[in-house]
């Protein structure tokens, strides 16, 4: 099955004289020169991971921008925006100028978030749930909204004495981005929001991490969410076919910088921890191997067969260049031995 093959970076620099990527600004460029690179190696997507009141990406629009002008076919997305930080509005209105710049080109990934840097972050962005109502109940509240005016229909009434003229009936944000509606992605980490998800019409994404389950594999689990979403969509009556994206830490080992990087082996099986106080979890196991091990192991890999879309987790404080290495090693040596190119 052919898949479409980007990379995921969650942006981390710190000042240490270990790091390729030593500031904000090392971040960002770095970013944008890793999607210009990605996409002459031949990649399909540059996502980028938005966490808030860290030394990562945390305003992604300006990036996603910077992105889409400096490249010409690559997916440029999230994976992903936190909910619960977010102005409905507002997030439209970025969103659709970022998708214009980059050519239609946006694949925005949100979700509830995941544990934070800081207690209740949301709160510090002015946003708190209603009464009766826990923190996920607001990101998806919040996403209902996005969603709906992402539609760009007209909901505001006009002022009768406008600065400028209107167009006839009511307003709707601009500018709006045509197609972005199908292009927003619900990053699951249960078998139910995947459900949810499903339910309202968006993509699934599923990363290396979900609540567990059952006790089986992770990938396993996986494979069973992705099944359980596809089904809900099905029976929510949905015309187009949707898409679904896993993420992995992926590694062929085909010089001495990989062997030294990852060659020890060191996360070959899941494992399983703790999110909050009381939710078990399950993260996926890594990839690190010789190249014809790799197909043999991914092969097995049922929730990466059950997707279209596969991001692979990159290194990015390693550099440009090496995570340029990376991309390419596994789109020239791994993918042609699992059909996905």
């Amino acid at each position: 099955m052919i898949k479409k093959i980007g990379f995921l970076s969650f942006g981390h620099w710190t000042p240490s004289p270990q790091s390729q990527v030593r500031s904000a600004s090392d971040a960002l460029l770095q970013s944008i020169d890793l999607a210009v690179t990605a996409e002459e190696l031949g990649a399909d997507g540059a996502y980028f991971r938005v966490h808030h009141f860290a030394r990562q990406l945390g305003s992604p629009f300006p990036l996603l921008a910077a992105c889409g002008a400096k490249t010409k076919r690559i997916e440029i997305g999230t994976a992903v925006i936190d909910m619960r930080y977010e102005n409905p509005l507002y997030m439209a209105e970025d969103a659709g100028a970022a998708d214009i710049i980059a050519g239609g080109r946006l694949q925005l990934g949100i979700s509830r978030g995941s544990p934070e840097q800081v207690i209740d972050g949301w709160r510090y962005f002015g946003y708190a749930p209603a009464d009766g109502m826990t923190d996920a109940d607001m990101a998806r509240r919040h996403t209902e909204v996005f969603l709906d005016v992402l539609r760009g229909e007209g909901f505001a009434r006009p002022n009768p004495r406008p600065m400028f003229p209107n167009p006839s009936g009511l307003l709707r944000l601009e500018p709006h981005a045509e197609g972005l509606r199908e292009r927003i992605w619900w990053g699951a980490g249960s078998n139910a929001t995947a459900v949810w998800g499903a339910k309202l019409g968006m993509n699934l994404q599923s990363s290396t991490l979900k609540n567990d389950e059952s006790g089986k594999p992770f990938h396993i689990q996986q494979a069973e969410q992705i099944r359980a979403y596809k089904e809900a969509w099905k029976e929510a009556g949905h015309t187009r076919t949707p898409r679904v994206s896993v993420s992995r830490s992926i590694f062929a080992l085909v010089d001495d910088r990989d062997r030294a990087y990852f060659g020890g082996g060191g996360e070959n099986d899941d494992q399983i921890g703790m999110l909050g106080d009381n939710t078990r979890a399950i993260f996926g196991r890594s990839y690190a191997a010789e190249p014809d091990v790799l197909v043999e192991q991914l092969a097995k890999d049922e929730g990466i067969a059950e997707a279209d879309t596969l991001l692979l987790t990159v290194p990015n404080q390693l550099g440009v260049d090496y995570n340029a290495h990376v991309i390419e090693a596994i789109l020239k040596h791994v993918a042609p031995g699992l059909g996905w190119r």
